[in-house]
């Protein structure tokens, strides 16, 4: 279960995985003490992927750990749309293009050799295009092209985490083992993996679901895969992806900020550093699957959180208040602005993006609240109204 992990043995020492009941199913427990701040562990994702619209927005990041690519001055000149700019301190930035690498065949780029033999050794050879990388009737491409004609921006999920878990799958020596592991996560009913589909296409796409199963089919069939390329069994991996995907974000020139924030200045440096930063920020707004972390269930006060300090793929669970032993760890779905809205409000976003009802400690303290939503949902849905499609983000989304 913690095979992914960065040191298993010390977290099968920490915490454990148990079954709670038929409704919450399983979940995460500490088997020690563990203290406020601590890591709980680092972990893995079982499979990653960039987000393709970001991708075709020309955002750089490793094929393989997802480590942004850019230096943060060419991730700076990009989302300001000023070519010349210049930052300040460049030895401050992480990236090294000195290590970067690309595939012999198709040119696809990681961050170090590592990555780039990783990849190739768990999935990327079953998905090389090779020479027809950029061959828009390669059956991959029509694969991509047709998820994001459907799936357009913010984007919470991608095809690629569907076509990478069957390539891992394909190049495995032991494929019984890698498909338990991914069927371990296909539990839900019919009717709730539907919904789910419709989530992540919306109302204007839903009934695209089978053409997406074609050209699924059609650019990856495996006879040792039958099941996942019917309907049912690629609807199950589809509900997958949609209740189990953690974006994260991955920024060079964020990086880059949190290493000027820590230099040791002088008053008056330190002032102009600040006001190119907070200018560089206005320049760029005119102008974006774990195991162990998914045994996780949700709480409106969770005692954990996930975070991605290594900017890369690499999931760190730390403690958010002291945990005992035999207390469920537990992480929030919500973000902290979502956690202090009201019960009804809380559980109208659950019930739509994760298909459950909450009965947390807070919950069932709230049970006699009116089921009315409140004033910030209706304040920020009003907000959304306005809002344009392609602001631009600070920190670039992937998918794992």
């Amino acid at each position: 279960m913690f095979s992914l992990c960065v040191d298993p043995g010390k977290v099968a020492a920490c915490v454990e995985v148990r079954f709670i009941d038929n409704i919450k199913g399983k979940g995460l427990f500490a088997k020690k003490s563990i203290k406020k701040g601590e890591a709980i562990f680092l972990e893995r994702p079982l499979v990653s992927a960039q987000f393709l619209w970001n991708a075709l927005y020309k955002y750089k990041a490793c094929e393989y750990c997802l480590r942004a690519l850019e230096t943060a001055e060419e991730n700076a000149r990009r989302l300001s749309g000023i070519p010349g700019l210049s930052l300040p301190h460049p030895e401050l930035c992480r990236v090294r293009p000195e290590l970067h690498q690309a595939c012999p065949q198709c040119q696809v780029m990681y961050c170090s050799s590592e990555c780039r033999q990783s990849a190739a050794d768990q999935y990327h050879r079953a998905l090389c295009l090779g020479p027809s990388q950029e061959d828009p009737d390669h059956p991959i491409n029509k694969l991509k092209d047709a998820w994001r004609s459907m799936h357009y921006p913010p984007e919470t999920s991608s095809i690629m985490l569907m076509a990478r878990m069957v390539a891992v799958v394909k190049q495995a020596k032991d494929k019984a083992h890698w498909q338990k592991l991914f069927s371990y996560f296909c539990s839900r009913a019919a009717n709730e993996e539907e919904e789910i589909a419709h989530k992540l296409l919306g109302d204007q796409f839903r009934g695209q679901l089978a053409l997406l199963h074609s050209l699924f089919k059609a650019a990856l069939y495996d006879d040792h895969l039958t099941r996942w390329f019917v309907p049912e069994g690629f609807r199950s991996l589809f509900a997958l992806v949609g209740t189990n995907g953690q974006g994260i974000g991955t920024s060079s020139l964020s990086q880059w900020v949190h290493a000027c924030d820590a230099l040791e200045l002088p008053a008056q440096q330190r002032e102009q550093l600040d006001s190119f930063i907070d200018q560089l920020y206005k320049d760029i707004e005119k102008g974006h699957s774990f195991i162990s972390v998914l045994q996780c269930n949700h709480s409106c006060i969770p005692n954990a959180e996930a975070s991605f300090p290594n900017n890369n793929f690499l999931l760190k669970l730390s403690a958010l208040s002291d945990i005992t032993p035999g207390e469920e760890i537990c992480i929030s779905y919500l973000d902290c602005c979502q956690r202090d809205r009201s019960r009804h409000s809380r559980h109208k976003i659950l019930r739509e993006n994760y298909l459950f009802v909450c009965s947390c400690p807070k919950c069932v303290s709230q049970m006699d609240e009116l089921d009315v939503t409140s004033e910030e949902e209706e304040e920020e849905e009003g907000e959304a109204e306005g809002e344009t499609e392609g602001d631009e983000m600070e920190d670039e989304m992937t998918d794992v």
